[in-house]
């Protein structure tokens, strides 16, 4: 399914202009070696452009169509027109000469082997540099002005008389003959169904994070227990040449594009739709991941876009079909392959939906009116760690876990509800999107002790239910104390707070204690409001406090000490 949603987005690209045909590929070219006639070397230019990267300007390779690259592991291979300086200009940037000359000896043969047929001005001019130029020592006066960026290893491509030689009618003829006259197995292709040459080693996928900078394979076997039936490598599982040069240049397409890209944990999260629109892309990505909305949607327009593709209505002044199929993919790295974590179809709308719904359940009052935001995904993710560590990315596992559950609508992974809870007992502490996280698990995952009544966005002054209303008890003796104690270092919370959600038999008539020596060092107004906020909520408790609470009563009991701190901010706004 994998590869049959990127093949035919591939065909989508190629009919919008998009993506290379067969044989031919993008390349991030930094310089251009610059040749005469005669083959020599007059100069090397750059080809970097400046790109804007958030407030700053950089340079970056510029992007160019050149023949597809060879599938690189420990040997030498070549490629075509184009390369790093080890194989163009045999120097040696890592203490390995004799390595560089057998790679510029073999980009040597590969060039004669393919240009000394082609009758071509530029094609003599390429065999002619060939054949005079001599790998060089690293002072080569020609080379001083970009020597740093040649030893990084950055992409060449040859430049003869102001001409770049990809563009030559003979030259991409040639590369296109040798191209098709590849010795492969004919086999029937898994993904197409068509009988032709099968790849036996796929090309590789560039821009996942973590992954190998020079590539990964996302299908691959290297191992004897992987094979069968005597086929080796991709033999196993065939996929013709077109499929596999097809699914991986849409997959590295979707990969260079910044909009198509999110990066949860160690995950790289690309989704796409059929048709390659690219707004379908920066619409899903603004909704879940707080990217920046398509053409300039404000947030409140974003909501009720995201709420008209929910009901499967398309949304004024947006080109969106909530009927159109739609993909997400979720990949990690894995050594030299690509591990896939996840992989959902569905139509736009129905996805868009299970994001409403989440950000429905998510929904809660907060700051600066937080009940009307969205919350993004990496924002929610960042409360599952510790934030004064040294590592503070959230686990990979329950990071796509997370995405998953979000994107198909399932129930949020157990391990959501566990790694929030310990950050609160470690921080003894519930800001707006732990309390969030709580409300939106239980109301997908119900519960009788964490009830409907409890998860609510704001305070739910009614609700009887009695480990809600501890929590608030406790956060009424929080003010109390802060009142009768302005300023004060350590307050109840940071003592008894983790104890108090856990056994309140044994915390409570402790606090009890302690709220009646606070309350006298009130003023008389103020002792009686006070007072009355703690008799109000003690007429709905019993007489006796539970020995023990669970991991919902805990829940219910967090959710009512946040409620009941955001009322008391509430009254100060409103003050």
């Amino acid at each position: 399914m994998i590869l049959q949603a990127l093949v035919d987005l591939y065909e989508d690209l190629v009919a919008q202009g998009k993506a290379a045909q067969p044989g031919w590929g993008m390349a991030k070219i930094s310089y251009a070696l610059c040749i005469d006639g005669n083959g020599q070397l007059t100069d090397v230019v750059s080809l970097q452009e400046e790109r804007q990267n958030g407030t700053k300007t950089k340079l970056a390779p510029r992007m160019m169509e050149l023949p597809a690259p060879v599938k690189r592991s420990s040997d030498v291979a070549a490629n075509f027109l184009w390369d790093n300086a080890s194989y163009l200009l045999g120097i040696d940037s890592k203490g390995k000469p004799e390595r560089s000359r057998k790679c510029f000896e073999t980009c040597r043969q590969l060039h004669h082997t393919l240009l000394d047929n082609v009758d071509s001005p530029t094609a003599r001019a390429i065999l002619a540099y060939f054949d005079s130029w001599q790998p060089l020592a690293l002072d080569e006066p020609i080379l001083s002005g970009c020597m740093d960026a040649l030893l990084r290893g950055v992409y060449l491509v040859f430049r003869v008389n102001a001409q770049f030689p990809q563009d030559d009618p003979a030259i991409r003829a040639a590369w296109q003959a040798h191209y098709d006259a590849a010795e492969n197995k004919v086999m029937q292709c898994l993904v197409t169904g068509m009988e032709g040459p099968v790849e036996k080693i796929h090309p590789s996928i560039q821009g996942v994070r973590g992954a190998q900078s020079s590539g990964a394979a996302l299908v691959s076997f290297n191992a004897p227990a992987f094979c069968s039936y005597g086929q080796e490598q991709s033999l196993n599982a065939p996929v013709g040449r077109y499929a596999a040069f097809a699914y991986t240049t849409a997959l590295n397409h979707l990969l260079s594009d910044r909009n198509s890209v999110q990066l949860i944990g160690d995950m790289t999260v690309i989704c796409w739709a059929k048709g390659a629109e690219p707004i379908y892309q920066s619409f899903s990505s603004a909704a879940l991941f707080g990217a920046s909305p398509p053409a300039g949607l404000r947030d409140a327009d974003l909501q009720a876009a995201l709420q008209s593709l929910a009901d499967m209505k398309p949304y004024e002044g947006l080109p969106l079909d909530p009927k159109r199929p739609f993909y997400v993919l979720g990949l990690a790295p894995n050594a030299a392959r690509l591990s896939v974590r996840f992989f959902l179809q569905n139509t736009f709308g129905a996805a868009m939906k299970n994001i409403w719904e989440h950000h429905e359940r998510t929904r809660i009052v907060g700051p600066d009116h937080a009940e009307d935001k969205l919350i993004p995904l990496w924002a929610l993710m960042r409360q599952t760690a510790n934030q004064k560590s040294k590592d503070k990315q959230a686990s990979p596992v329950l990071a796509g876990a997370v995405t998953r559950s979000i994107y198909a609508g399932t129930p949020y992974p157990a391990a959501l509800l566990e790694a929030v809870t310990i950050r609160i007992r470690a921080e003894r502490d519930i800001n707006w999107q732990k309390a969030a996280i709580l409300k939106a698990y239980y109301l997908k995952y119900q519960n009788k002790d964490c009830p409907k009544e409890v998860l609510q966005v704001s305070l739910n002054e009614a609700s009887t239910n009695p480990y809600y209303t501890l929590g608030r008890l406790f956060a009424v003796y929080e003010a109390i104390q802060e009142a009768a104690n302005p300023g004060i270092n350590a307050t109840i919370k940071d003592k008894y707070f983790n104890a108090a959600a856990a056994t309140p038999a044994m915390i409570f008539p402790v606090l009890d204690n302690l709220c009646q020596k606070h309350l006298r060092k009130l003023s008389k107004g103020q002792r009686i409001n006070m007072d009355k906020q703690v008799g109000q909520l003690k007429d709905i408790l019993s007489e006796e406090y539970p020995l023990r609470l669970t991991l919902p009563q805990q829940g219910s009991f967090n959710l009512g000490y946040y409620h009941q701190k955001q009322k008391r901010f509430e009254k100060k706004e409103d003050k």
